[in-house]
């Protein structure tokens, strides 16, 4: 698994001109292919009247699904630079079309690339990007005498508390990096004389 990757925070739309045509990137975060396809979908239907909408979406933290469209664009130079600004960006579960109304000049195949990849690399600009890190989920149970206590030494040093359930103990689920799984767990038996259980689970990508 990938140690870090970057998202968008949220869908937004970034305007471009290049010699009067006008390049509209729309960028949102997509969690499967499926949403991706939904939001080129939704682009589409707003902008039916565009000359073009040129597509690129990156899926999995690994990169693992990578499509792009030139959407009647000459073959290689719209989904594919735009695709390549993504990667090059480490942008990961992110989705952008770049929609195009032909202004009446001519761009030319390197003008197009530049155009395109251009579009995509200036609205990441004007949005911002999230860095998410991976980090191992763990549970601690203690007593309910300990708890509230605990919980508020794990936020003042730093430690994302992600759920807490109440039963005959208290669970808190917990997210942390894996170089620091030695180092919390004799943390934690100082932190409550070693009555409380520690469990690791599996990996997850949280915000850095």
């Amino acid at each position: 698994m990938q140690d870090e990757y970057r998202t968008v925070p949220r869908a937004g739309v970034h305007e471009t001109e290049v010699n009067r045509s006008r390049f509209l990137c729309a960028l949102a975060p997509a969690a499967t292919e499926e949403e991706a396809q939904a939001f080129i979908a939704s682009v589409r239907k707003e902008h039916a009247d565009a000359n073009h909408n040129c597509w690129a979406y990156v899926i999995g933290a690994d990169a693992a699904v990578q499509k792009a469209s030139d959407d009647g664009e000459p073959g290689g130079t719209a989904g594919v630079p735009m695709l390549q600004m993504l990667l090059r960006r480490d942008m990961r579960y992110v989705v952008a079309v770049v929609t195009r109304y032909f202004g009446g000049v001519k761009l030319g195949a390197g003008g197009l690339i530049r155009a395109y990849g251009g579009a995509v690399g200036e609205a990441l600009d004007d949005l911002g990007t999230l860095t998410r890190r991976r980090f191992r989920l763990a549970t601690v149970t203690v007593d309910h005498q300990r708890a509230g206590k605990l919980q508020n030494e794990l936020r003042a040093t730093g430690r994302e508390v992600r759920d807490v359930r109440y039963a005959e103990a208290v669970t808190l689920e917990i997210g942390l990096p894996d170089a620091d799984v030695d180092a919390f767990r004799g943390w934690l038996a100082d932190a409550t004389a070693g009555t409380a259980r520690f469990e690791l689970g599996g990996e997850a990508y949280g915000d850095a």
